[in-house]
């Protein structure tokens, strides 16, 4: 059986003839062999989401920046902030939460959104979270050119310390990695997670704060509803290297201990089950 496989499908080598998961193995034999089909999917993902935009692409800068001026005037007006770096604060905010936010949810979908294609054409399954995760962390790395021209019209200029900008850059792709593949093997089985994950995201986005100064929630007795977020101590740290100030290494170090754990749960829990989405979808 395991011979038939081999010559039906050119796009996959199997990896072990039992039913037991090598991480190297599948690193190897379904990442590395498909790479090509995941630059594929990548480039589709983001086509697909600006086929019918007359802005394109520049809907991803001008969307925070708009997003950012509306903030700044609200929650500025009401919380009395006058400082100049408000905006600053806000954007960083918003781009890594809706970030996080869009390429979950995509995540979510991704199985059910390409059963067409799974249902005709063997590729990896793990593909299809992976690059739903990829083409939208491209999307965000474009908009954060909105950020650097706003820090610098606004005065807060670089430092030594943006160049921790990238450590929190990786724990933030890891870390949605990492939920967005448990999200897309229960959002198969379970439907009414797209609806639950949208109230979850709500919750995480009252609790990153985005829109107000984290030192209020901090040195209160509510300080543990920021601590125990992981988004949130990515944002803190991205902050940090923003506005010239060195990391926190315990938020450091328990965002990216988080991310890896959901990482290997979301690997485990997806390979597990992926033979039955066919069942499902």
């Amino acid at each position: 059986m395991k011979d038939t496989e081999n010559k039906g499908s050119e796009l996959f080598v199997s990896s072990s003839s039992s039913n037991s998961f090598d991480i190297r193995k599948f690193d190897k034999d379904r990442f590395l062999q498909n790479r090509f089909i995941l630059s594929e999917l990548v480039k589709k993902g983001i086509r697909l989401k600006y086929r019918r935009s007359y802005l394109g692409i520049l809907w991803s800068l001008l969307e925070p920046l708009l997003t950012m001026i509306v903030l700044t005037i609200v929650f500025g007006t009401l919380m009395g902030e006058k400082t100049k770096d408000f905006p600053v604060y806000i954007l960083s905010g918003r781009l890594l939460y809706g970030f996080f936010s869009q390429s979950t949810t995509a995540a979510l979908k991704s199985i059910r959104v390409n059963s067409s294609i799974i249902k005709k054409v063997y590729v990896p399954k793990l593909l299809y979270p992976l690059s739903s995760i990829l083409f939208n962390f491209i999307i965000f790395l474009i908009s954060l050119i909105v950020l650097a021209m706003v820090s610098l019209i606004l005065g807060v200029f670089p430092t030594i310390y943006l160049l921790q900008i990238f450590v929190s850059l990786l724990v933030l792709l890891l870390l949605s990695l990492g939920c967005g593949l448990i999200l897309s093997t229960v959002g198969v089985f379970f439907r009414d997670m797209e609806y639950l994950w949208n109230v979850g995201l709500m919750i995480i986005m009252y609790t990153c704060a985005i829109f107000y100064r984290a030192e209020k929630l901090l040195n209160s007795n509510w300080s543990f509803v920021l601590k125990l977020n992981p988004l949130f101590c990515v944002i803190d740290n991205f902050r940090s290297a923003i506005f010239g100030e060195p990391m926190n290494l315990h938020y450091l170090l328990y965002s990216f201990g988080f991310s890896v754990v959901a990482i290997l749960i979301g690997i485990l829990a997806f390979k597990k089950n992926e033979d039955k989405f066919i069942l499902e979808i």
